[in-house]
């Protein structure tokens, strides 16, 4: 395959709309959380050829003693790996990943790839009220390789206001797949979380080929779920759930397998750090821009 615009990635992406993706995922669910000692540890060996990742963070570096494949990949890490911003203005990344694409929402569109751009509202399902808090605001897509971090972290302060499931495809959400599959994030499965905090924000997390599965601290496993149809979760949440309210840095969910997050910040509310664009790589905590104005104990 070369590039993201040759026979081999038009022939890989047309391949993924005749395959069984949620069964394809559903089997890929099942393997992951086989205890078998020599499945388990078939699977681990074959990524660890594959991709190489690297374990020297990993709060259990022998990864082969990890109860399943899906347990070694979505390892924690030891917490002095990935110090949180200091500044309380700061917005921290909220996962290890490369940038996509980031920039303004240009009225209530935000790009996707060269030539392809999507609404605010078809990402957040037609919840209007919410999409018009982000209208102008700016946006960061980030997409979490296979050798990435699998933990989703908070990049401010938040309250929990409002969860939601959406059904959808699952596309993978790799680059070739985003320069080709018109409104890619907005077809795919994804948890929308929304914030409260000292700026409203959200956190869209994004399924993909083969990520049938993601978690919040608050919900655990979201997907698969039955039925397959847009549901508010927030209203579920158990009376022992962990407090709706979270430290920045603090870990908020999880992808048990790896896709793409989308973060959202209001209008006249922050501004990403000039170093911030397309390409770039980023780790848990990192500051990526800034509340403006600055928060009175930034100053």
């Amino acid at each position: 395959m070369s590039g993201t615009d040759g026979v081999g990635a038009r022939l890989f992406v047309a391949l993924q709309y005749l395959l069984p993706q949620h069964g394809l995922s559903r089997l890929v669910h099942a393997l992951a959380r086989a205890r078998t000692h020599w499945v388990k540890n078939g699977l681990i060996r074959a990524f660890l050829r594959g991709f190489s990742p690297d374990l020297s963070d990993a709060l259990e570096t022998d990864p082969y003693a990890y109860p399943s494949f899906n347990a070694f990949f979505t390892r924690a890490l030891r917490a002095d790996t990935r110090p949180v911003a200091a500044d309380a203005a700061a917005v921290a990344s909220p996962v290890d990943g490369t940038v996509s694409e980031c920039g303004p929402i240009r009225g209530d569109r935000l790009l996707q790839a060269k030539g392809h751009d999507y609404t605010l509202g078809t990402l957040l399902a037609g919840r209007e009220s919410l999409a018009a808090r982000f209208e102008g605001g700016r946006f960061a897509t980030i997409y979490l390789a296979p050798w990435n971090y699998h933990r989703i972290h908070m990049p401010l302060a938040g309250t929990l206001a409002e969860t939601w499931y959406v059904p959808g495809r699952l596309f993978s959400v790799n680059q070739v797949t985003a320069a080709h599959v018109a409104g890619l994030f907005a077809r795919n499965e994804r948890v929308i979380c929304a914030f409260d905090g000292p700026a409203p924000f959200a956190l869209v997390l994004v399924g993909a080929l083969n990520v049938g599965s993601m978690e919040t601290v608050w919900h655990g496993e979201i997907t698969p779920r039955r039925p397959r149809e847009l549901s508010r979760l927030d209203s579920e949440l158990p009376a022992l759930a962990p407090p709706r309210t979270l430290e920045k840095g603090a870990e908020m969910g999880r992808f048990n397998m790896g896709s793409t997050v989308i973060l959202l910040l209001p209008p006249g509310h922050a501004e990403w750090d000039t170093g911030l664009s397309a390409g770039r790589s980023v780790r848990v905590g990192e500051r990526i821009g800034s509340l403006t104005p600055p928060l009175p104990s930034a100053r």
